[in-house]
């Protein structure tokens, strides 16, 4: 009896605090004005106004001053919501334990990431291998680069004796590097640092010097103008620059938006990977033991994506999901490497494969249903064992060297702070090494998978994640979290931000969305081009499914997503205005037109084509074009775009004209603002202060436009007491 007034109880405070709603404290907003100008493009013979077209400049005065003015009217319209200090109290306090990231073995030493909890970068630390942990000291510390931490650690690579690292650095998020090399014992920088370099890794080719990838320079803003010839270098330690080996690229009759390069573990090959976008490459290898050898091509095509994952000798180990949609591995010999040669290795299954290898064995990851799974195989192809893990989640890091007798992975799911396990590769048995000790328990918790229909009776799986006990009578707060694109699947994971969303009642769901990788390149195509509007629709049917099982509904309902899962934001607010009371678009794709023109933009025309492709084209990217779908009249849901002044792969322009379009279009009372983050790009390397500020604003923007006067918490509070 008193569970069922308790019950009760926690419905009135709900249904009180909504019927408050009116009596909210109506938070003025007085939007800057934004000028029109007159632009427009004849594409296919119809003429696209786009009168928003100055704010791309982002080096101009005139920019700079509407991000300026529209940042006083976002942080004047969060500074009235009263809980916002203390979500950002709770964030800190959550956020504050130690973290610390699988060892890895390099020369002598065995290193470590570690945050001791609110560092805005992590640290590298590191102890002789045959030593103590215990006597781990300070490698590396990024956040010794910059006072705010806006200067962040991008990658780093090990020379083959580990006695020299190359590691790169991001300033302000932009994806442009610098590259450092250091003298591992000394700890000193040995050489001049390697600038204007993008989208690359580091490879070495024994000690002597590693190989990466850049574009030219380009011309105009180094922030948004069009980068779409990449190259591949060789430096030689103890030389300039200026003095690197063109390796491949630069051609004009070869040109590819990414071009990367891998040194095989035993130096004896070196594996290139054109690509045109982000999906499907080209494949070839050189013989690095022979003076002068030739470039061998494998692969001539980009309609695959081939890797070239281990070798012994010449036989090569190479991932493909070359006439098998869900990847497989096969063999060949380097000296006749062409597809009709190739022999299945493990063979493809209904699943997706990701291997890796370590200790002299493969390790086959599957995804069932977006959850891991862990196979063991010899060298032979032999099934060693099905590897027992410690939960149904995310396991990653199944990786070491050849030699190694032991590696470290890394398990998580949506309730599991990620823990660390040390695996013995011979007899198959894990064991803890490291669990983090957080103030939150998993066991009040929990996530259910779901399988919902969409809109052409595709079933689509799902993620729901809330506290035990909730009561589905409609009433919760929701965030309905979403990607769908460039085959990136979203497996289970551990987040701090969405466990204090959690504690407030919140309900965090997750949809595999088509688009995605969780079923493979089939799976990833039905949500490309022509077919993309599949990915909204399966968003949209994920909203229904929450409203109708009474998870939520949409005065409850918020829905969130990133660079392209800001394009489904856009999309989806547009499409459906009245199915969600708030709209999260972050970093998003959202000028469909356009986005082509912009740094590495073209490489995405896999999953979007462009509107130069065909007047087909143009006309369904027209028809979704979040920027393009903006209509008077319309009451939008409560709308806070987010962007990086510094993002240099989702141009800001994209946030800043929909912005526009939301502010000169709107109906309603429903604010429609731009929180733009200065000396932040697209997401990696933000310093943990800042973010733990964007997801103060984020909920509490959210929150308060669902209705909510005070935290969630404190009405559990007031019930009991």
């Amino acid at each position: 009896m008193k569970k069922l007034l308790l019950v009760a109880l926690v419905l009135s405070i709900f249904v009180s605090c909504k019927n408050e709603t009116e009596a909210l404290k109506t938070i003025t907003v007085d939007y800057p004005k934004t000028n029109k100008i007159v632009v427009t493009d004849t594409i296919f013979g119809e003429t696209v106004s786009d009168p928003y077209r100055w704010l791309e400049d982002d080096r101009s005065k005139e920019t700079e001053a509407w991000v300026k003015s529209q940042n006083e009217t976002t942080f004047g319209y969060l500074d009235n919501i009263p809980y916002r200090e203390e979500l950002k109290e709770r964030l800190t306090k959550l956020w504050n334990y130690e973290k610390i990231g699988s060892p890895f073995k390099e020369g002598d030493y065995t290193y470590f990431y570690k945050n001791d909890g609110l560092q805005n970068q992590y640290v590298i630390y590191r102890y002789k291998t045959d030593a103590d942990p215990s006597t781990a000291e300070v490698f590396l510390d990024p956040n010794t680069f910059k006072e705010d931490g806006t200067i962040s650690l991008g990658g780093t690579s090990f020379s083959k004796d580990g006695k020299t690292l190359a590691y790169a650095i991001s300033e302000g998020g932009s994806d442009w590097r610098k590259i450092l090399v250091m003298n591992t014992e000394t700890k000193e920088i040995v050489e001049d640092t390697l600038v204007d370099i993008k989208f690359s890794g580091m490879s070495w080719y024994k000690n002597e010097g590693f190989y990466y990838s850049s574009y030219d320079k380009p011309k105009g803003s180094e922030l948004s103008a069009k980068t779409d010839q990449h190259k591949v270098y060789y430096h030689k330690l103890g030389t300039k620059q200026s003095e690197d080996q063109l390796v491949y690229g630069g051609t004009s009759e070869q040109k590819h938006r990414y071009i990367y390069a891998n040194v095989t573990e035993d130096n004896q090959y070196l594996v290139i990977t054109p690509r045109v976008s982000t999906s499907g490459n080209k494949l070839y290898i050189k013989n690095l033991s022979i003076p002068n050898a030739p470039l061998v091509e494998i692969l001539g095509h980009t309609n695959s994506d081939s890797n070239i994952i281990e070798n012994v000798g010449s036989k090569l180990y190479i991932m493909t999901n070359l006439d098998a949609p869900n990847q497989k591995i096969v063999t060949v010999d380097a000296s006749n490497p062409s597809p009709e040669n190739w022999v299945d290795f493990i063979p493809e299954t209904d699943n997706v494969l990701s291997p890796s290898t370590g200790g002299g064995y493969f390790f086959a990851n599957y995804m069932v249903d977006a959850v891991s799974k862990v196979f063991q195989y010899d060298y032979d192809g032999k099934l060693i064992r099905e590897i027992e893990l410690p939960g149904v989640g995310t396991v990653s890091g199944f990786s070491a060297k050849k030699e190694d007798k032991e590696l470290y992975y890394s398990f998580t799911n949506y309730v599991t702070p990620g823990s660390i396990y040390k695996y013995d590769i011979e007899n198959g048995t894990s064991e803890l090494y490291k669990k983090p000790s957080i103030d939150f328990n998993p066991e009040d918790y929990q996530s259910k998978q779901v399988f919902y229909t969409s809109k052409d009776g595709t079933k689509i799986p799902m993620i729901i994640t809330h506290k035990k006990g909730i009561n589905l009578n409609g009433k919760n707060p929701a965030i309905l979290y979403g990607y769908g694109g460039f085959n990136i699947s979203l497996t289970p994971s551990f987040s701090i931000a969405n466990a204090v969303w959690m504690e407030q009642g919140g309900i965090y769901a997750v949809p595999n969305l088509r688009g995605g990788g969780e079923y493979g390149k089939a799976w990833h195509d039905a949500g490309t081009k022509l077919q993309k509007q599949n990915v909204f629709d399966d968003f949209i049917a994920a909203a229904e499914y929450l409203i109708s099982e009474k998870y939520t509904s949409s005065d409850y309902l918020a829905i969130r997503g990133g660079s392209n899962g800001g394009l489904l934001v856009g999309a989806t607010m547009t499409q459906r205005p009245e199915l969600m009371k708030v709209a999260l678009p972050a970093v998003g794709v959202l000028d469909m037109l356009r986005y082509h023109t912009f740094t590495a933009g073209a490489g995405w025309a896999y999953d979007y084509g462009t509107a130069e492709d065909s007047k087909e084209m143009f006309n369904y990217l027209k028809g979704y074009s979040p920027v393009h779908n903006v209509k008077e009249g319309v009451e939008y849901p409560a709308t806070m775009v987010t962007t990086g002044d510094h993002d240099d792969r989702v141009v800001p322009a994209h946030s800043f004209k929909f912005a526009a379009e939301l502010q000169s279009k709107q109906t309603g009372n429903n604010p429609t603002l731009i929180r733009i983050e200065t000396d932040a790009g697209h997401g990696a390397g933000t310093p943990v202060s800042k973010t733990i500020e964007q997801y103060a604003d984020i909920f509490g923007f959210t929150l308060y436009n669902m209705g909510f006067e005070v935290l969630p918490t404190k009405i559990e509070e007031k019930i009991k007491g």
